[in-house]
């Protein structure tokens, strides 16, 4: 099948690579950057040196002090200004997504309203976060005490190819209003949508080596952004995830991970049957199943079980699957040949080992070098790499249980612990069950739209799927330190010259015990 380009700008990815923070280092060394619907090349973007690295970070932690002193208001109007770019330049931003992603539109489309939700969050709410608060003193009156948010410093980030605006820009976001400089890593094989949003960012006001974007491999520039910055974001698999930390630790340096998952969802036997597929094809199928978020497991009580996976698989088949940029396809393309092969990997091993296909299974070479077909397994056992690896692709096992705590049994037996989600027409029972679940966020009749797009609410992973959250207080305080002032205006605690030490242990003994009456009331 050929794919149709008329509608692209021929001239979208052109100059892009000028606003890479690349040094002149006599290197003409670069990435190549494919176009998944048909493998070829879509242009390439230089390959940055530990140098490269040093140098941007060098400029960033020059620019940060004059951005710090900016006030809170004044930046969080910045952001304010890039909302209102993303969205008016979205038709640009999602097809510069497609190209170099593969993914549908409509999962483009995401990304789009991630990051505006983002910057209107932080912009109007910032300001409250990092606003200097008073704190009880030791002793009340005589004590005052304030604590204080400054920046970090210089944020580096590490952000990955299946959401390339999202990841790479979101969490920018508070980082930049906290009055950090940004220095950012994209993936190799989309790093035209970093660099599309860098100069809206400029377009917005945020000065040039504010915010950089360092292309470049993984293994060269990862390490040395590490070492160079004083907090690190990353994005990745848990393997990739224990090397970040790894390093940062080494440094002394804050990180916040988020990692693999395993994501289970649960469908309970009073659950709307026709409510709980739709959510599964969107909580499986999103971009081609290449999503931090997405299920993997789908367990499914006796009692609906046959009539859920019959229309599962339904649904699944009629899919619209198709090399194209417009919104009314549903899945799109794997991004690379090394993801297509792990996804055919896992399947191969799962049905070779006795996995049954429900529908599914095939790679669509006439779509695409890298399209493989939305896929249902019944029977998966611990045996199979697919029941404990993370696939990353539209792939899920589905399982049969009896009761709820079986089902949470299953749920939470996996090292990661990403999301999940419970499907229930009772909503007690639907609480009672997520809040025993061990994941970082669980969706109650939704798969993930409602957790995540809730960016007042903290959002990261347990166990081995991450360290650190994003989003709400939590996602900008994490780019602070926090500095406490102390005054003590009168009544000091240091034992009084003329005073026997005596009287004053019996003193501050009896002001301990009114205090614990006063403050708790017994």
């Amino acid at each position: 099948m050929t794919f149709q380009t008329a509608h692209i700008r021929a001239d979208l990815l052109a100059d892009l690579d000028g606003t890479v923070a690349v040094a002149d280092s006599g290197s003409d060394d670069s990435i190549p950057v494919h176009f998944p619907f048909t493998g070829e090349q879509i242009g390439s973007v230089p390959a940055a040196t530990e140098r490269d690295v040093s140098e941007a970070v060098s400029r960033a932690r020059a620019a940060q002090r004059e951005w710090s002193s900016w006030s809170v208001e004044r930046r969080a109007s910045v952001l304010s200004r890039f909302h209102d770019l993303v969205l008016d330049r979205q038709n640009e931003l999602l097809d510069v997504m497609g190209l170099e992603s593969g993914k549908a539109r409509q999962h483009s489309f995401e990304e789009v309203l991630d990051v505006a939700t983002n910057a209107r969050y932080y912009a109007n709410r910032g300001a409250d976060f990092l606003r200097p608060r008073r704190r009880d003193g030791a002793i009340p009156l005589a004590t005052k005490t304030k604590e204080y948010r400054t920046p970090v410093g210089v944020v580096g980030i590490i952000a990955p190819w299946n959401y390339p605006l999202t990841l790479a820009v979101s969490d920018a976001i508070p980082a930049l209003l906290a009055g950090n400089s940004v220095v950012l890593k994209p993936a190799e094989e989309t790093p035209f949508t970093a660099l599309f949003a860098a100069k809206l960012l400029r377009e917005a006001g945020v000065p040039e080596t504010v915010f950089q974007v360092v292309t470049g491999r993984g293994g060269e520039v990862g390490p040395a952004l590490i070492d160079g910055v004083d907090f690190v974001g990353f994005t990745g698999s848990t393997e990739s995830g224990r090397t970040v930390a790894k390093r940062a630790g080494e440094n002394l340096v804050k990180c916040s991970l988020e990692l693999g998952g395993k994501n289970p969802m649960l469908v309970l036997d009073d659950a709307d049957v026709s409510e709980a597929v739709e959510g599964a094809i969107r909580g499986c199928f999103t971009n081609a199943g290449q999503l931090c978020l997405s299920f993997e497991r789908l367990y499914v009580q006796d009692g609906v079980y046959d009539a859920f996976l019959r229309r599962f698989a339904e649904r699944t088949r009629n899919l619209t699957m198709a090399p194209s940029l417009d919104y009314d396809i549903e899945v799109g393309s794997l991004v690379s040949e090394g993801q297509f092969e792990k996804v055919r990997t896992h399947v191969d091993d799962a049905v070779e080992k006795g996995a049954t296909l429900v529908t599914g299974g095939n790679a669509r070479p006439d779509l695409g070098p890298y399209f493989f077909e939305p896929t249902i397994l019944e029977g998966v056992t611990d045996g199979m790499v697919i029941a404990r690896e993370e696939t990353f692709g539209p792939v899920v096992s589905v399982t049969r249980f009896s009761n709820a705590a079986e089902a949470i049994r299953l749920a939470n037996d996996s090292e990661h612990g990403l999301n999940a989600s419970v499907w229930t027409t009772d909503s007690e029972r639907g609480w009672n069950v997520a809040r025993q679940i061990d994941c970082g966020t669980v969706g109650i009749n939704d798969p993930y739209h409602a957790t995540w797009a809730s960016v007042d609410a903290p959002m990261g992973g347990m166990k081995a799927s991450g360290v650190g959250r994003r989003h709400g207080r939590e996602g900008i305080v994490k780019y602070t330190e926090s500095q406490t002032v102390a005054e003590q205006r009168f009544a000091s605690l240091a034992p009084p010259r003329r005073i026997p030490t005596e009287w004053y242990t019996r003193a501050m003994t009896g002001v301990m015990r009114a205090f614990k009456w006063i403050e708790g009331g017994r």
